[in-house]
């Protein structure tokens, strides 16, 4: 992963992008990961811009490489499974795998809405990376409040083009 650009973010903006990049470099198998709002935008994503030369090297596998397609993905998942929740009146959501033939989606709970996404390889070792997502959870919960939502959705948009998230 290409480590994203943090200059001028608050202390608790660049705790949560350390988080991010810790997870992704830490956990095997971890193809990307997105942290979605409640309201469906993305706030935090792993997926480095993607250059021509990479995308004929290693054809995107998944959400097309785009933080975009996966942020997409995390909010439809999530807000599926919150349905079934209430229609079937069992209380919140705590997570959500989807394993495929060849990858997997995990989709956890942060808090006030707040998701985390991770497209995970066919190899991934499911507990795993439920167990690393937790952690996550667990230490970025509390941090993850309206203002710093707020910043990390303003420092996507102002990012120049072709800069990596």
């Amino acid at each position: 992963m290409t480590a994203p650009s943090t200059y001028g973010l608050s202390s608790e903006a660049r705790n949560l992008h350390w988080l991010l990049t810790n997870l992704v470099e830490e956990v095997p198998g971890i193809q990307s990961v997105a942290v979605v709002s409640s309201d469906g935008l993305l706030l935090l994503s792993s997926d480095p811009a993607r250059t021509q030369a990479s995308r004929e090297a290693r054809p995107a596998r998944g959400p097309r490489g785009s933080s975009a397609d996966l942020a997409t993905i995390v909010s439809g998942i999530g807000s599926l499974t919150l349905g079934a929740a209430r229609l079937m009146d069992l209380g919140g959501v705590k997570h959500t795998m989807v394993a495929m033939d060849e990858g997997s989606l995990f989709v956890m709970s942060i808090s006030d809405g707040s998701l985390l996404g991770v497209h995970g390889s066919a190899e991934c070792d499911m507990s795993v990376v439920a167990y690393h997502m937790a952690l996550f959870v667990g230490r970025a919960g509390h941090v993850l409040t309206p203002e710093l939502r707020s910043e990390l959705r303003q420092s996507l948009t102002s990012e120049p083009t072709g800069s990596t998230r």
